[in-house]
C-alpha cells in the first residue's frame, strides 16, 4: 500500500474517531431525553430502553402555571432577548471601536486595547460583589436590562479584540481608494469596510451570542424570578429537593442547544470564512 494511501486512511480513521468522541455526549443527551427514568438509573446500564417517552417534551411545551415547563419557556425567551440585545450593543461598539483601533493612530492605542482585554480575562467571580452592589443601587436586579448591561461587559472586549484584528487584516488600499473618490472615513467604513468584513462580523456575533447564551454565574446571582432567569439557570432548577429528573434535564439541554446549532448551520459559510481570515485570532 502506498504511503499516501495509508496516510489518507489514517486521516479518515482519526477524523471518524474524533467525531465519535465529540458527538457521543450529544447522542447520550438526546437518548436520555426520550427514555424512562428507570432506564437511565438502572444498573447495569441498558443500551436499548424498555420504554420511549415524550413526556418531558410535553411538560416543557405544554406545562402551565408554576410548572418547570412554563419556567423553561420563559427562560428561553429571556435568554433570546438578553443574548440578542447584548450582541447588538457589543457588536456596534466592537465594530466602531475595532475600526478605530485598527486604522487610527492615537496615543495609548495599544494600551487601550489591552485594557479591554484585561477586563475580559478577569474571573467573573471577582466582579460579583461590585456588580451586585451597582445593580442593586440602580434597581437592575432581576431584570433583563441588568443582565444585558452585565453581559455587555463580557462581550464588548471580545468583540473589540476580534473586530480590530479583522479590520487590521483588510487591505488599507481599498479604504484609501474610497476616500480618494470622495468618501469620508465613516462613509468608507460603511460602504467598503463593512461589506468586506461581513464574515468577521457574523463570526464575532455568533461567538458573542454563545458567550451570553451559556453564561450561568451572573444569571444565577442577579436573577431570582422567571422574569429574568435564563436557560442555564432554568435547567439547573430541574433538580428537585429529593430527586433529580435526569431525562427532564436532558430534554432541556437538547432544546437549549438548538438555537446555537441553527445559527451555526445558517451562517456556516461566513463563520468558516471569518475564522480563516483572522476574525477570531489574536
Amino acid at each position: 500500500m502506498r504511503a499516501s494511501r495509508r496516510y489518507r486512511i489514517f486521516i479518515h480513521v482519526a477524523a471518524l474517531a474524533t467525531s465519535v468522541v465529540i458527538l457521543a455526549p450529544f447522542a447520550w443527551l438526546l437518548y436520555s431525553s426520550f427514555v424512562d427514568q428507570t432506564d437511565l438509573v438502572s444498573r447495569p446500564m441498558r443500551w436499548l430502553p424498555e420504554q420511549v417517552t415524550l413526556d418531558r417534551y410535553r411538560e416543557i411545551f405544554a406545562g402551565g402555571g408554576a410548572s418547570a415547563g412554563a419556567a423553561f419557556r420563559s427562560a428561553m425567551v429571556n435568554s433570546l432577548l438578553v443574548a440578542a440585545g447584548t450582541v447588538v450593543i457589543s457588536l456596534a461598539v466592537g465594530v466602531l471601536g475595532g475600526y478605530a483601533l485598527a486604522r487610527l493612530r492615537f496615543p495609548l492605542r495599544r494600551v487601550t486595547l489591552l485594557s479591554f482585554l484585561v477586563t475580559y480575562m478577569l474571573p467573573p467571580i471577582t466582579l460579583i460583589i461590585p456588580l451586585y452592589l451597582l445593580m442593586s443601587r440602580f434597581g437592575l436586579l432581576d431584570t433583563r436590562t441588568g443582565l444585558i448591561i452585565v453581559y455587555c461587559s463580557l462581550a464588548t472586549p471580545f468583540t473589540l479584540w476580534n473586530m480590530s484584528t479583522f479590520f487590521a487584516s483588510l487591505p488599507v488600499e481599498l479604504e484609501e481608494a474610497a476616500r480618494v473618490d470622495g468618501c469620508s472615513r465613516l462613509g468608507a467604513l460603511v460602504r467598503v469596510m463593512l461589506p468586506l468584513s461581513k464574515p468577521g462580523i457574523l463570526a464575532t456575533a455568533l461567538y458573542a451570542f454563545l458567550l451570553c447564551w451559556d453564561e450561568f454565574l451572573y444569571s444565577l446571582i442577579f436573577t431570582s424570578t422567571t422574569q429574568a432567569k435564563t436557560v442555564p439557570v432554568a435547567i439547573a432548577e430541574f433538580t428537585g429537593r429529593n430527586a433529580v429528573d435526569f431525562g427532564l434535564i436532558a430534554a432541556g439541554g437538547v432544546l437549549a442547544a438548538l438555537p446555537p446549532v441553527v445559527l451555526a448551520v445558517m451562517f456556516q459559510r461566513y463563520l468558516i470564512s471569518g475564522l480563516a481570515t483572522g476574525a477570531v485570532k489574536g
